[in-house]
């Protein structure tokens, strides 16, 4: 393949695109069958420098489910950014697999992976970034409200890629986005612009303020992430510290719309970022979310392939 088509950040799909991808993994959850022999014979390559469960199973399961194989490339196994550089083992396993996927801590670590493959490169996770994550967001919102478009998505916590992926995501998708985040904690500030003008141009509108309770105030979803990620576990204490009172619980849910649902990438942190009765409570909507990375990151991969 010549020219690869990468996956790295929400920004690089399309309105239309985007839709594309939802509405084929609402397809392959629906009848898994039809696309079981989609990628027969491919393989994809999966780089892992941060421990995974729900990146490396999905992705695992969902290239076997479409008839391909997986390989886990543990970076305790390969040479990359140790004995070999980054660009080299990038050229090298283009040459064995049809599709690679890496979860990787440094964004320049995929970005450079993608500048030397030959072939299809998604980002499964990395510091400023986190977009397979956003497109099964994306699609269980849609489910529970049969449309995106118009819809208020209030995010709480840490400014991290999580935030950053929802921010170009969702005002892609024409929603709304308010930011809560402690000071200090912010989103990138590119980020933010970028997405106030994705949002601007759907009639929708971005904003970034300090208090848990006016990011939530009418909101359809409330989605919150751990407040230290993998990697920042000296940070916990200074963390848990700056980011007192923005648990997302009853009394904060109770601020969004009635019908609101609650949203977490995992591994969920219960009595920090939030409490068990919401999310463990009945507008909860976690372990769809969870699932539907296995049916989203199908549609990806198909997409990105250019099978489907």
């Amino acid at each position: 393949m010549s020219n690869p088509r990468h996956f790295l950040t929400m920004d690089e799909l399309t309105y239309d695109e985007q839709r594309h991808v939802l509405a084929l993994a609402k397809k392959v959850k629906r009848d898994p069958a039809a696309y079981r022999s989609a990628l027969t014979g491919k393989t994809l390559g999966m780089i892992f420098q941060k421990k995974s469960t729900r990146t490396r199973v999905s992705f695992e399961v969902g290239m076997y489910q479409l008839g391909g194989h997986a390989l886990f490339l543990s970076g305790n196994d390969i040479q990359i950014g140790r004995g070999e550089t980054i660009a080299d083992t990038s050229r090298v396993l283009s040459r064995y697999v049809d599709l690679l996927m890496a979860r990787v801590y440094g964004h320049d670590d995929v970005e450079e992976l993608a500048r030397y493959s030959s072939v299809p490169v998604i980002n499964g996770l990395s510091d400023l970034h986190h977009p397979c994550q956003v497109l099964a967001d994306l699609q269980t919102i849609e489910e529970r409200f049969g449309r995106l478009e118009g819809l208020h998505l209030a995010y709480v916590g840490d400014g991290n890629n999580m935030a950053h992926s929802l921010l170009l995501g969702c005002a892609r998708a024409g929603m709304s986005v308010s930011v809560a985040t402690a000071r200090g904690y912010e989103c990138n500030p590119e980020i933010v612009t970028r997405a106030k003008a994705h949002a601007a141009a759907y009639g929708q509108v971005v904003r970034t303020v300090y208090s848990p309770a006016e990011a939530v105030e009418g909101a359809d979803a409330v989605y919150t992430d751990v407040w230290a990620s993998m990697g920042q576990e000296e940070e916990q204490e200074k963390r848990v510290k700056a980011f007192q009172g923005f648990e997302v619980n009853a009394a904060l849910m109770a601020r969004a719309n009635e019908n609101a649902i609650f949203l977490h990438c995992l591994p969920a942190h219960r009595g920090e970022e939030v409490s068990a009765e919401v999310c463990d409570g009945p507008q909860s909507a976690i372990f769809d979310e969870a699932e539907n990375r296995l049916h989203a990151q199908k549609a990806l991969m198909l997409f990105v392939m250019g099978a489907a």
